[in-house]
C-alpha cells in the first residue's frame, strides 16, 4: 500500500497533465506578468495554435498575438483574442477574485467567441503570484444567439414598421397614440389622403405608385419632431400625430407645412406628377377620447375635405357624424330598397315641337319608401354614386324601363323611343357591353330604340375611357345623349371625338329665358354648336310658352318640361300614350 502511494506521488504530475490533456475545455496558468507556466492541449490546439504543450511555456500572450497578426497582415481589423486577454487578467489580480468573462478574437479566419473564467492564483502564504483560467468555446452558441437577435429585431421592425415606406406602421401608430392619450396631453391627428392616387396605379402601373408613396413618405418624415410622430396606415393613408400642444397655431403650421410640401412636383419613371392631399384633423380630447373615436373623427373630416373638392383640409365637427350616420342610413335603405323592389320607374315625355308629336321618353327613377312616401332622386341618388349603389340601381332602372316599353309596344301603343340615364361608374364597369347585350337579347326591340344619357362632368372624368365605351354601345346600334351640357368642361376636342347623337341644355339655363341675356346667349350658342356638328340638341326644363318659342325660334325642336308633362308613372303613362 506504501509502495502504491509513492508511486501515485511519483506519477502524479504525469497523470494530472494527461486528464487536462484529455479535457475539451481550455485550462492555463500564468505568473504575475501573464507568462504561460502551464497551458493543456485543447488551448494550444484551439487557440494558441502552439505545436504542442511545451511551446507557450516562457511565452506570453503579445507572443502568439504578433504571430497571428502577422499571418493576416493585409487585413487591418484583424484582432486576436491575445490583445484582449491581458486586460482581463489585470482585472482579476486588481479585484483579486475569481471572474467570467466572455472574449472573442481572430483564429484560422474565424471569429470565435469564448467563455472565460479566471481566478488568482496564489503561494501558500495567499500572495498572487498569477492567474489561472478555463476557457470554452461557445462560438456556436453565440452564432445562435446573434442570429435570433438579428431576427427579433427584425420582426420587431416589421411590427412596427411599413415595409415599403419605412415609416412608423399602424401598430406603432396605435402605440404612439395610447401612450399619448393616457399621459392625457393634447394631441391633434392629422389624417392625410392623397388625391386621385388611384390613377397614378392605373395608369402608370403600381410600381410608379409605390414610387410616388415612398416619396411622399420621405417628404411627410421631414415634418416629425420630438413631439410628433408620421406613419403610414395603409395604401395613400398617412398619419401625423402632433402630441403636447400648447397652442392651436402648432395644428395650422403643420397643416401648411403638409400642403406645401406636397405642392412640389413629382417626378418619377421620367413622369412629371403633381398631387395634392386631403386632410381631416381631429383633436384630443374635444373630438374624442379613444383611438378608435379620434381616428373615425379624422376620416370623416379628411372624406369632407374631398368632397368640398379635394386638395383642402377639414376639422371634425359633430355635423359631420350626422352626415355620416344619414349617408350609412340611407345606403342600407337603399340596399334594402333593391331587395324588396322599392324602385319604381317614372316616364317623361319628349316632345317634338316643330312637328307636333311624341319623340319618346325619358326613364327617371322614384324610390317607393315605406314610410316616407315616394322619393325623388335628388335625395338619393348621390349616395348611390359615393356608394358604388349607382351601379345596381342603373341596371335596375334600365331592364325595368325597357321591360315596359316592349309591354307598351306589343299593346300597339307607339312610345318612340326610351331614354335611360348611365352614371360614369356604370360605364367604368368591365361587364357593362355584356350587360347590356344580354339585356337587349331579353326583350322584342330594335337597338336604335334606345337611347342612353351621360351627363358632360361625368364624361370627363376619364374622356378617353368614356369615348371607347360610348363607341361601343353605339355600334350596338343604340343612340347616344350628352345630358346637362353646358355644366361641365369638356372642351371640342372631346366633343368631336364622342360618339353622339343629341345635346340636351342643361334646365338652369333655360330658366333665365327670356329675361336673362347671358342665359339665352348660352342657349343659342349650344343650339348653333349642336347644328354645326349635325347634332340633334334637346331643351330640359321648359315650363313657360315664352321659353317653347324662343327655342322654335332659334332651332331646337325636342323639348321637355312642365309646360308638356309631369314624370309619370308607368299607368300614368299608358293612359297618356292611349291619348
Amino acid at each position: 500500500m506504501h509502495f502504491q502511494l509513492e508511486h501515485l506521488k511519483e506519477h502524479n504530475s504525469e497523470l494530472l497533465k494527461l486528464l487536462t490533456n484529455h479535457l475539451p475545455d481550455m485550462l492555463w496558468v500564468k505568473d504575475i506578468n501573464g507568462i504561460y507556466i502551464y497551458a493543456n492541449k485543447a488551448i494550444c490546439d484551439g487557440l494558441l495554435m502552439a505545436k504542442d504543450t511545451q511551446e507557450p511555456l516562457g511565452k506570453d500572450d503579445v507572443y502568439f498575438a504578433l504571430r497571428e497578426r502577422e499571418a493576416h497582415k493585409e487585413n487591418p481589423d484583424w484582432h486576436t483574442f491575445g490583445e484582449l486577454c491581458f486586460n482581463s487578467d489585470q482585472v482579476v489580480i486588481d479585484t483579486k477574485k475569481p471572474m467570467r468573462f466572455e472574449e472573442y478574437g481572430n483564429v484560422k479566419g474565424e471569429l470565435l467567441y469564448l467563455e472565460v473564467f479566471k481566478a488568482p492564483f496564489c503561494d501558500i502564504d495567499g500572495n498572487i503570484i498569477g492567474t489561472v483560467g478555463a476557457g470554452r468555446d461557445i462560438t456556436e452558441l453565440k452564432r445562435t444567439q446573434i442570429k435570433l437577435e438579428e431576427q427579433k429585431e427584425k420582426l420587431s421592425y416589421q411590427a412596427n414598421y411599413d415595409d415599403l415606406t419605412s415609416l412608423p406602421n399602424r401598430s406603432f401608430f396605435y402605440k404612439t397614440l395610447k401612450e399619448s392619450i393616457e399621459n392625457h396631453s393634447k394631441l391633434a391627428l392629422l389624417f392625410l389622403d392623397l388625391d386621385n392616387f388611384k390613377e397614378i396605379n392605373d395608369l402608370l402601373g403600381h410600381s410608379t405608385g409605390d414610387k410616388v408613396l415612398i416619396e411622399t413618405a420621405r417628404r411627410l418624415e421631414k415634418l416629425t419632431t420630438d413631439t410628433s410622430l408620421t406613419s403610414r396606415l395603409s395604401g395613400d393613408e398617412f398619419c401625423l400625430i402632433i402630441k403636447n400642444i400648447d397652442q392651436e397655431e402648432q395644428i395650422h403650421q403643420t397643416i401648411h407645412e403638409c400642403m406645401d410640401i406636397m405642392k412640389k412636383s413629382f417626378i418619377v419613371d421620367n413622369n412629371v406628377l403633381h398631387l395634392t392631399i386631403s386632410m381631416g384633423i381631429s383633436v384630443f380630447p374635444k373630438d374624442g377620447h379613444d383611438i378608435s373615436t379620434l381616428l373615425k373623427h379624422a376620416d370623416t373630416a379628411m372624406y369632407e375635405a374631398k368632397k368640398d373638392g379635394k386638395n383642402k383640409y377639414r376639422f371634425y365637427n359633430t355635423q359631420m357624424t350626422q352626415k355620416t350616420l344619414e349617408k350609412r342610413k340611407i345606403e342600407n335603405e337603399l340596399r334594402q330598397a333593391f331587395m324588396n323592389d322599392q324602385l319604381e320607374v317614372y316616364y317623361q315625355p319628349l316632345f317634338n315641337c316643330a312637328a307636333k308629336k311624341l319623340s319618346g321618353m325619358e326613364a327617371l327613377v322614384r324610390w317607393r319608401h315605406p314610410t316616407l312616401g315616394l322619393i325623388y332622386p335628388d335625395h338619393f341618388i348621390k349616395y348611390a354614386e359615393t356608394s358604388g349603389l349607382i351601379i345596381e340601381l342603373d341596371r335596375i332602372v334600365i331592364q325595368k324601363a325597357i321591360k315596359q316599353f316592349c309591354e307598351w309596344k306589343e299593346k300597339g301603343l307607339n312610345p318612340e323611343r326610351i331614354s335611360i340615364n348611365l352614371s360614369a361608374k356604370q360605364i367604368e364597369e368591365e361587364d357593362f357591353l355584356d350587360f347590356i347585350k344580354t339585356t337587349l337579347t331579353q326583350y322584342p326591340l330594335k337597338t336604335d330604340e334606345v337611347e342612353f344619357e351621360i351627363t358632360e362632368t361625368h364624361i370627363m372624368n376619364d374622356p378617353e375611357l368614356s369615348i371607347n365605351r360610348l363607341e361601343q354601345v353605339r355600334q350596338l346600334g343604340i343612340n347616344i345623349s350628352v345630358d346637362d351640357f353646358g355644366t361641365g368642361y369638356s372642351s371640342l376636342s372631346y366633343l368631336k371625338k364622342l360618339p353622339i347623337q343629341k345635346l340636351k341644355i342643361d334646365k338652369s339655363f333655360i330658366d333665365g329665358i327670356p329675361g336673362d341675356n347671358e342665359d339665352i346667349t348660352i342657349s343659342k350658342t349650344i343650339i348653333n354648336l349642336a347644328k354645326n356638328l349635325n347634332l340633334k340638341v334637346v331643351a330640359e326644363g321648359v315650363e313657360t310658352n315664352e321659353q317653347k318659342e324662343f327655342l322654335l325660334k332659334n332651332g331646337c325642336d325636342i323639348m321637355q318640361g312642365y309646360i308638356f308633362s309631369y314624370p309619370l308613372s308607368a299607368t300614368d303613362m299608358h293612359t297618356f300614350l292611349q291619348e
